[in-house]
C-alpha cells in the first residue's frame, strides 16, 4: 500500500476509534437532577437548596428540572454517604450537606463514614461565610449578660440543644464549652436547626449555636434588641461582623496557643459553609456541566436578588476553591486533628 493511502487508512480508523465527545444536553434533556439535603425542611441547607433549584436547571446543557429531597439522618452524614456510595453515578444526583462533614471524614473516629471528600465531585459552595457568623444565640435571663457570666467561678449554666456528632452546632458547642470553658449543658437529639430554634421559644432550651443570616430569615425576631434573645458569642469570625460590634469572637476568647489553634482548624470548614457535591467518578463532561450550572445559577442575576431579598449570604467559591478547602483540612497539623477528635467524640458530660 501507498505511504499516501495508508495514511489515510490510519487516519480513517483514528476516527472511528475516538468518538466525538457526548453532548451533555443530549443526556439531560427530558431529565431530572435530584437535589438532596441532607437535613429536614426549613433550616438554612434547605432554605438555599430550594432557591438553588430554582435556578440551578436553567444553566445546565438540556434544562433538566431540579427536585429537591429532604434526606435528614446523623447530621447529613446519611446523605454524603449516599452521593459517595449508593446514587448513581451519571451525574443526576447532587447534594447539599453539613459543612463539617469533609472535616469529620479526615479526623476519623466515627466507623459510619463512608466517604472520602477528596474524590467528591465538587460544585462548590454557596457562602464562604465572609458575611455570616456562627453565633451563640440564648434567651435573654438576669443572670447572663455576657459569655464571661458563662465562665466565671459559679457561673450559671445554659443548655443548649443540638443533633448530633459530626454536625457544626454540636461539635462547635462542645469545641467552645470544652476549650472556652463555657457552662453549657449540651442537649444532643434534634433533628435539625430548625426543631432546636422551636425548643428554645418554647423554653425547652436556653440557646443554640446558629447561623446568624439564616437566623434572621427563618427567626427575624431573634436579631431584635429589644427581643427576647440575645448574641453572646460569634464563631467563624477573625473580626466582629459588622452587625455585632459589641459581641466577642470565639478567638478573643481564646485564652492559649492551644486553644486558638484548636479553633482555627474549626473554623476551616466554614469557607464552604453552604457546601454543594456529586458522586464520585462522574463522566468529566457531564462533571464539568454541573459545575459550570453551579456557578452560572449562583451568578444569575435573578438568583441573586432573590437571595439578597431573602437576607441570605450569597459568596460562591467554585468546584476548584471548595477542593482547596479540603486540602487545607488535609494539611492541617495531625496533633490538633487527633484533639479535635477526642473532644468531637468523648462521652458525653454536663
Amino acid at each position: 500500500m501507498s505511504l499516501p493511502r495508508l495514511a489515510l487508512a490510519l487516519g480513517l480508523s483514528l476516527s472511528v476509534a475516538t468518538p466525538a465527545l457526548a453532548d451533555p444536553a443530549d443526556f439531560y434533556r427530558g431529565k431530572s437532577i435530584n437535589l438532596v439535603v441532607g437535613y429536614g425542611p426549613g433550616g438554612g441547607y434547605d432554605i438555599f437548596a430550594r432557591l438553588l433549584a430554582r435556578w440551578y436547571g436553567n444553566h445546565m446543557p438540556g434544562k433538566p428540572g431540579v427536585v429537591v429531597q429532604n434526606m435528614p439522618g446523623a447530621a447529613s452524614l446519611r446523605a454524603t454517604n449516599y452521593i459517595a456510595v449508593q446514587a448513581p453515578k451519571d451525574g443526576t444526583v447532587i447534594a447539599a450537606f453539613d459543612r463539617n462533614m469533609p472535616l469529620i471524614a479526615l479526623i476519623g473516629g466515627n466507623p459510619n463514614v463512608q466517604f472520602d471528600p477528596l474524590t467528591l465531585t465538587w460544585l462548590g459552595t454557596l457562602s464562604d461565610s465572609t458575611e455570616d457568623a456562627f453565633n451563640l444565640f440564648v434567651r435573654k435571663r438576669p443572670d447572663i449578660k455576657s459569655i464571661e457570666d458563662l465562665r466565671k467561678a459559679g457561673a450559671p449554666q445554659i443548655t443548649v440543644g443540638v443533633t448530633s456528632a459530626g454536625a457544626t452546632d454540636h461539635d462547635i458547642t462542645v469545641l467552645m464549652r470544652d476549650v472556652l470553658g463555657l457552662n453549657i449543658r449540651v442537649v444532643p437529639g434534634y433533628p435539625d436547626s430548625n426543631a432546636i430554634g422551636l425548643a428554645v421559644e418554647n423554653g425547652e432550651l436556653d440557646g443554640q449555636f446558629v447561623n446568624y443570616v439564616s437566623t434572621k430569615v427563618a427567626r427575624p425576631a431573634w436579631s431584635d434588641a429589644n427581643g427576647k434573645m440575645q448574641v453572646l458569642m460569634q464563631f467563624a469570625r477573625k473580626s466582629r461582623h459588622p452587625e455585632l460590634p459589641n459581641v466577642p469572637t470565639a478567638l478573643e476568647l481564646s485564652k492559649s496557643a492551644d486553644a486558638t489553634k484548636m479553633i482555627e482548624l474549626a473554623e476551616i470548614p466554614y469557607l464552604i459553609a453552604r457546601p454543594y457535591a456529586a458522586p464520585p467518578g462522574i463522566p468529566a463532561d457531564r462533571a464539568k456541566a454541573l459545575q459550570d450550572a453551579f456557578m452560572a445559577a449562583a451568578r444569575d442575576p435573578e438568583f441573586v436578588a432573590e437571595a439578597h431579598k431573602l437576607n441570605l449570604e450569597l459568596t460562591p467559591l467554585n468546584a476548584e476553591q471548595a477542593l482547596g478547602v479540603v486540602k487545607q483540612l488535609v494539611a492541617f497539623d495531625k496533633t490538633q486533628k487527633d484533639k479535635l477528635r477526642d473532644i468531637m467524640y468523648a462521652p458525653a458530660k454536663n
